[in-house]
């Protein structure tokens, strides 16, 4: 349970879910500053101070959701460093077996016999002293990939206002590439889960709009 013998456990920086949530959780950020604005308001061709707007969005949400992905990353190794210590300090091994049980999503506690906790306590007693969580260069990568993929799939949404000179032209096909972009990213979801690919990415688009919808009315 070591920092590194964790980095070497992913096969990736981000897995393909981590990846396509972020891609989804960008869209939806970036169509909820968009869908707020007012072309009758705005009116006067505001589309460059719409396009800063919103490439600052893309920015300020890849920054925040890197910050939290490192964040995350720290939790997630206290937590396993936390369960290790008390595994290590049990003197009943059953009860240390039982620990090790618990801290297994539910499908691997079921599938794990007591021949195979047993196996993996006695490996976790055998550990040298266990380190305080801490990043590395892996966890560094993984944040900029976080940033980079929020901030250029959403750069699409925001293309449209670089194209057009018309405001409500430029946010009909920027609201048009984000729902096209928002069932693509379902789509690819869905064939990963084993789901209907389909029928995941019309649900994405449908929760999409919705939050979209929901963050517009309460003022966000």
């Amino acid at each position: 349970m070591s920092d590194d013998a964790m980095a070497r456990g992913r096969k990736g920086v981000l897995d393909p879910v981590e990846r396509l949530s972020e891609v989804l959780f960008g869209l939806i950020m970036v169509l909820s500053f968009t869908g707020s604005i007012s072309v009758v308001e705005a009116g006067r061709g505001e589309v460059r101070d719409v396009l800063i707007g919103a490439i600052g969005c893309n920015l300020a949400w890849g920054i925040i959701d890197a910050v939290m992905y490192l964040m995350t990353l720290l939790i997630e190794r206290a937590r396993a460093r936390t369960i290790a210590r008390a595994v290590r300090a049990e003197t009943d091994h059953g009860a240390g077996r039982a620990r090790l049980a618990e801290a297994l999503p539910d499908p691997l506690g079921e599938l794990f016999g007591q021949a195979a906790l047993e196996e993996a306590r006695q490996k976790l007693v055998g550990l040298p002293e266990l380190r305080a969580p801490r990043l590395g260069g892996r966890d560094w990568t993984g944040a900029l990939a976080v940033f980079l993929l929020v901030f250029l799939s959403t750069f699409p949404v925001v293309v449209p206002f670089l194209l057009f000179p018309s405001l409500e032209l430029a946010m009909r096909v920027s609201n048009g590439v984000a729902i096209a972009m928002l069932y693509a990213t379902g789509h690819l979801l869905g064939a990963y889960a084993g789901l209907g690919p389909k029928r995941t990415g019309l649900v994405m688009v449908a929760i999409g709009v919705v939050l979209v919808g929901v963050t517009i009315a309460l003022g966000g």
